[in-house]
């Protein structure tokens, strides 16, 4: 069974010749040598800024490794879905693993930057075998979807679950309008009162009755989306489930806010 695909640039790209231009796919076990040499590299890079041998990506089952041939260049692997995440192979490094779905190598060449991307489309999960006897564990983060509260960490979360990672989150006004079609009652303090909620249901911050309320939390609401998507609390199919069709929910100009989402009038 296949596990790895690997997807050089469209032909006419910068980086591996058009005869190589075709998706290679890589069975547990197998390799793909890449650099500028026609010769012992199954991908090749006609770049002079890139090496003979450049490196080598490993199929390991339901991930994959990256080895930097290189002496001198530290090459990057992006993930083209996330906000920002990357990971650096150094000069040397040998079968790197690489925890992306889907990746792009980024290889620095002579001033240029040439890319050619990854998949790793297998997932392998346990079985449905039954657990040990005893208490079942408890839930790390427990949310009811249903909920208020639950809108609006979604309506918060929503722009970088679109496809802009690096997306500015909404204003606690722009909230209140996403949510209104669904919740006509919904006002700046609900909706500032579910944001106060959250961060001490997801223990951000310590509850009302603590006796160490602990320091002042600035970008509450960046802290709260942080979480939400570093640990896929809020998905893009929840979004859809607990928001109006966005046609529905025209935005108010932003007003401008403290770090800790109150507004500044």
């Amino acid at each position: 069974m296949y596990s790895i695909i690997v997807v050089p640039p469209a032909p006419g790209e910068d980086g591996p010749d058009d005869h190589a231009s075709g998706q290679v796919r890589l069975a547990p076990g197998d390799r793909l040598a890449f650099g500028r040499s026609a010769h012992g590299n199954d991908l090749r890079i006609a770049h002079e800024g890139v090496s003979r041998r450049a490196g080598e990506v490993a199929a390991q089952g339901a991930f994959w490794t990256l080895s930097n041939f290189s002496r001198g260049q530290t090459y990057v692997v992006e993930n083209p879905e996330g906000a920002g995440e990357h990971i650096k192979v150094a000069p040397g490094r040998l079968d790197a693993p690489v925890p992306f779905e889907f990746a792009r190598i980024v290889l620095p060449a002579a001033g240029d930057l040439l890319t050619f991307e990854v998949w790793a489309p297998r997932h392998d999960y346990l079985g449905a075998a039954p657990g040990p006897d005893g208490a079942t564990t408890a839930p790390a983060f427990s949310l009811d979807r249903g909920k208020r509260y639950f809108a609006v960490l979604a309506a918060l979360c929503e722009p970088r679950l679109r496809g802009e990672p690096h997306a500015p989150l909404p204003t606690v006004d722009q909230v209140v309008a996403r949510l209104r079609p669904g919740w006509p009652a919904a006002s700046r303090a609900s909706v500032q009162w579910n944001i106060d909620y959250l961060a001490v249901k997801l223990r951000l911050k310590p509850g009302p009755d603590a006796a160490d309320p602990g320091p002042r939390l600035n970008g509450k609401k960046e802290s709260l989306v942080s979480l939400a998507l570093r640990f896929d609390l809020v998905r893009e199919d929840d979004v859809l489930a607990s928001l109006p069709p966005t046609a529905a929910a025209p935005v108010p100009a932003p007003v401008p806010e403290s770090g800790d989402g109150t507004a500044l009038r």
